[in-house]
């Protein structure tokens, strides 16, 4: 990693597991970073903090919950006071889901709605001023390869990690001009628990690892990668095994993907 991330201030939600964790680890490690780490559970972040040998002068943790969107700016205040300023914002928190369309109740599809888009787009709202006063910054939103292209049993997942595309494209050419930049990250599998917290058709959690996930990625490697698309100020990009490969199918043999997915085993 080269001195890309010293001297800044970094936010990262969903930070006390998984990719979070993992970046979290990783930056402090090779970086002096300044990082926030929020999520629904504080003593896990603090327990994340003290396992990657955080100073205490180097982090701060700030609670939140997605789905309370309309409690983003005040938090995002916080947070900027923390260290005077955020100059990466990394939206890392979501929830996955396993359950077929219809079997889901609407309830859990707007769950995954105001958790993985409306949650994350007032987020990034609230803390877009903030960089714009700063003279610029960069924006990072992770989102998975349901995102470029849907299947079984993530049709809500899929909904909402389309949707956060379509805004951060967006966002990107509004803020081109104010030196803000926006990375779209893209994981395939990846091994963290995304299964074992994902919702399933009546909004219980399914409890289980998928055997995809168990053999994905493993999340150290994929916070380096990650980290290194940052560096780089990518617009895009996707990450993981032969399962990336389906960008590139969809994009140029989308017949021959559909059926693909019609026939593959997806949890």
């Amino acid at each position: 990693m080269s001195s890309y991330f010293d001297h800044k201030v970094i936010w990262i939600t969903g930070a006390s597991s998984g990719i979070g964790e993992a970046l979290v680890k990783e930056l402090s490690r090779n970086s002096n970073a300044k990082i926030i780490l929020s999520s629904r559970k504080e003593e896990q972040l603090h327990s994340v903090a003290e396992k990657a040998c955080l100073s205490r002068d180097r982090y701060a943790v700030i609670p939140l919950d997605l789905k309370n969107y309309k409690e983003m700016p005040s938090i995002a205040a916080k947070a900027k006071e923390k260290f005077g300023r955020i100059d990466i914002l990394i939206n890392n928190a979501g929830l996955s889901q396993r359950s077929l369309a219809m079997e889901t109740d609407i309830e859990v599809d707007k769950q995954l709605i105001d958790t993985d888009y409306i949650g994350t787009v007032a987020l990034t709202k609230s803390v877009v001023p903030y960089m714009i006063e700063n003279k610029g910054g960069q924006i990072v939103v992770v989102s998975s390869l349901m995102g470029i292209f849907g299947a079984p049993m993530r049709s809500g997942y899929a909904g909402a990690k389309h949707a956060l595309h379509g805004f951060f494209d967006a966002l990107r050419a509004e803020l081109f001009s104010r030196n803000i930049k926006v990375t779209i990250i893209c994981p395939g599998f990846i091994q963290t628990d995304i299964s074992i917290n994902a919702v399933t058709g009546d909004g219980s959690l399914q409890g289980t690892m998928d055997d995809a996930t168990k053999n994905g990625m493993p999340v150290d490697i994929f916070a380096k990668k990650m980290l290194y698309a940052i560096e780089k100020q990518k617009r895009q990009q996707a990450i993981g095994g032969k399962e990336v490969m389906a960008v590139y199918l969809k994009r140029f043999f989308p017949g021959l993907l559909a059926k693909i997915i019609r026939e593959a085993k997806v949890v």
